[in-house]
């Protein structure tokens, strides 16, 4: 295992931030939510039809989490029909580079996992 000295890398076993930041992350379909906002606003149904077997009532769920975290703004139009779109926050928008960090290291742990050949 890699050694750190930084501040934050020698406390995350005891921050429960870094432990709800995780959980949250974590949580089925929010990567995927994430990564389908970051490029850019989209209403419901657009991001139901990005994300293959993913429900209407689990999908609701998982942008209200994310909208009371923060993370997500839902934003409802005054106009007629209303409109209702997603998108990140700019603290939702911060979680590019985390995001590409975790796609860059899923491609290096899924080579080693399958002996090393390229996928």
């Amino acid at each position: 295992m890699p050694e750190t000295t930084s501040h934050t890398a020698m406390n995350r076993d005891a921050c429960p931030l870094f432990h709800t930041a995780i959980e949250l992350l974590g949580c089925r379909w929010n990567g995927q939510i994430l990564q389908v906002l970051i490029g850019g606003r989209r209403r419901f149904s657009e991001l139901r039809s990005a994300i293959d077997d993913l429900t209407d009532a689990m999908l609701s769920r998982r942008l209200k989490d994310l909208e009371s975290a923060g993370i997500v703004l839902r934003e409802v139009s005054s106009a007629r029909p209303i409109e209702v779109h997603y998108e990140l926050t700019n603290v939702g928008a911060q979680l590019l580079p985390v995001l590409d960090a975790i796609a860059d290291w899923s491609n290096i742990w899924a080579r080693e996992r399958s002996g090393g050949s390229e996928l």
